[in-house]
C-alpha cells in the first residue's frame, strides 16, 4: 500500500518576503501619523500649560489688583550700587513677572523658599559669604539677582524646572540653563533700550525725560519694573496679547533661540530696523536658513556675538526678567530670527516661537490662548518702531507699524481688531 505524502502547511520564502514588504509598506505610513498624533498631544499639553498660566494671571490681579511686575524683588543690596551688576545680597529687581505668579501655579512651597532666607544650595555647599546675612551665611528674601548670579553654589529656586511653564514640544533640560521656561511676557512693538529708562542704574527714579521716553515705547501689556492693570489695556482683553510662546536654546546657532547681538554696532539700528540682522548684517546662513552663519561660510556675516549656551540665553532661566530670556515681542512675526541691539539686556525683535509645525502660541489677556501662524499679517518689518522724538506716523501713542501682529501687542494705541482670533 502506498503511502500519500502530506500537502506542505508552511509558507514559501516569496510569500514571507511579501508579507514582510506589506508590513514594512504599512508601519511606514503608519509612523508619520503615530508622530503627528504625538505632536498634537505635546502641543494640546502645551496648550492646557499656557491656560493655567492665564488663570494665574486673573488671580493675581484678582488678589493684588494689578499683574505682577516684570523686573521686580529687592533692591541695590549693600555691594555695589548697579543693577546690572552680580549681587547675592538682593535681586536687584531683576525678577521676572513668572516668580510672582508661583504661587498662583501650584508652586507655594516654591515661593515659601523665594520669599524667605534660606541655607540650600544647588552643590549643597553652603551660601557665599556675602549674602549679607550670616552666622551661618544665608541666602537673602527674594534671593541673589537672578540676571548674573554663579550657578556655584547655586541658588535652588532659580534653578528649579517648574512643569507648567515647560512646553512638551521643547527638547531643552539642563545645563548650561538653569530652571527654563517656555512662556515670556508680551512687551509690544518697540525694541528701543528706552524700555529700561524708567529708573536709574541704582533704581532711583528716572528723569522727567527718561519718564517719558519709557512710556513711548513700553506699548504691550508688561513694562520694566512698572506695574500694569487691566484697565491700562484700554484696546480690550480679548484683543491683546499678554504672553507668547517661546524656545529654549539649545546651543544649535537656531535664529529663533540664539541671539545676535552686535552690541553698538546694531543698537538703535535694530529698533531703526527689525529686520537689520537678516536684510542689513546678512547674518542667516544661505545653506541652512534656519541658523545664523558660521565661520567660513560664504556669502554672509557671522554675527559678531551669539548670546547661547548660557543660563542668560532664550528661555534659559524662568526668574531672570532680561530681555532674551523671559520676554516676547510683536514686531517680527513668530519663528523669524532674534536680532538684540546694544547690550543683552536690551530689547531686540525676539518673538514668540515653537517646534510646532507653522507657528507658537499667544496668550490673550483675556485668557484665551491662541495660536498664531506664522504668516499673520505683520506690516513692515523693516518699519522703525514707534516712540519719542519720531515725527508722523512713529510719533508716541501712534499705531503699530508692524500691522495686525503689531496691533495685538499694544494695549492702548486704538487699534481696531477685526479678526475672530479663537475661531
Amino acid at each position: 500500500m502506498k503511502q500519500q505524502r502530506r500537502a506542505s502547511s508552511g509558507f514559501t520564502l516569496v510569500e514571507l518576503l511579501v508579507v514582510i514588504a506589506i508590513i514594512g509598506i504599512l508601519v511606514g505610513l503608519l509612523l508619520p501619523a503615530v508622530q503627528a498624533a504625538r505632536e498634537a498631544a505635546r502641543r494640546m499639553s502645551c496648550s492646557n500649560n499656557f491656560k493655567q498660566i492665564g488663570l494665574a494671571l486673573h488671580n493675581y490681579h484678582a488678589a493684588y489688583k494689578q499683574l505682577p511686575i516684570h523686573g521686580s524683588g529687592t533692591g541695590i543690596g549693600l555691594q555695589n550700587n548697579r543693577w546690572w551688576r552680580q549681587g547675592n545680597d538682593s535681586s536687584h529687581e531683576c525678577v521676572s513677572a513668572l516668580v510672582g505668579l508661583t504661587p498662583f501655579i501650584e508652586q507655594q512651597a516654591l515661593w515659601e523658599k523665594i520669599a524667605n532666607p534660606s541655607t540650600e544650595t544647588v552643590t549643597g555647599a553652603a551660601p557665599p559669604g556675602n549674602t549679607g546675612l550670616t552666622n551661618p551665611n544665608r541666602w537673602p528674601a527674594m534671593g541673589p539677582n537672578p540676571r548674573n548670579y554663579s550657578r556655584n553654589p547655586g541658588y535652588v529656586p532659580w534653578s528649579t524646572e517648574i512643569p507648567t511653564l515647560r512646553c512638551p514640544s521643547d527638547p531643552g533640560v539642563g545645563l548650561p540653563a538653569l530652571g527654563r521656561t517656555n512662556y515670556a511676557v508680551s512687551k509690544g512693538d518697540s525694541t528701543s533700550p528706552w524700555d529700561n529708562s524708567f529708573k536709574t542704574g541704582d533704581l532711583r527714579p528716572g528723569s522727567s525725560w527718561a519718564a517719558r521716553a519709557h512710556r513711548s515705547v513700553s506699548r504691550g501689556v508688561f513694562e520694566t519694573r512698572r506695574a500694569t492693570k487691566f484697565r491700562d489695556i484700554l484696546d480690550g482683553l480679548a484683543n491683546t496679547i499678554a504672553m507668547g510662546e517661546i524656545l529654549t536654546d539649545l546651543g544649535t546657532r537656531d535664529v529663533r533661540a540664539a541671539a545676535s547681538w552686535d552690541g553698538g554696532g546694531a543698537g538703535q539700528a535694530v529698533n531703526d530696523n527689525p529686520s537689520y540682522c537678516k536684510n542689513i548684517d546678512n547674518e542667516i546662513s544661505k545653506e541652512k536658513p534656519t541658523t545664523w552663519c558660521a565661520s567660513g561660510e560664504a556669502g554672509c556675516n557671522v554675527p559678531q556675538r551669539l548670546t547661547s549656551d548660557s543660563f542668560d540665553s532664550r528661555g534659559a532661566c524662568w526668574a531672570n526678567f532680561r530681555g532674551h530670556t523671559t520676554q516676547a515681542y510683536t514686531i517680527l512675526p513668530p519663528n523669524r530670527e532674534v536680532c538684540v541691539g546694544q547690550w543683552v539686556d536690551a530689547p531686540g525683535t525676539m518673538p514668540p516661537s515653537s517646534n510646532h509645525q507653522g507657528g507658537a502660541h499667544v496668550l490673550m489677556s483675556d485668557g484665551a490662548v491662541v495660536f498664531m501662524t506664522d504668516s499673520v499679517e505683520a506690516g513692515d518689518s523693516t518699519a522703525g518702531g514707534v516712540r519719542l522724538g519720531r515725527p508722523g506716523p512713529r510719533a508716541p501713542g501712534s499705531k503699530s507699524p508692524y500691522g495686525l501682529w503689531g496691533a495685538l501687542g499694544t494695549k492702548a494705541s486704538k487699534e481696531v481688531i477685526e479678526e475672530q482670533l479663537n475661531q
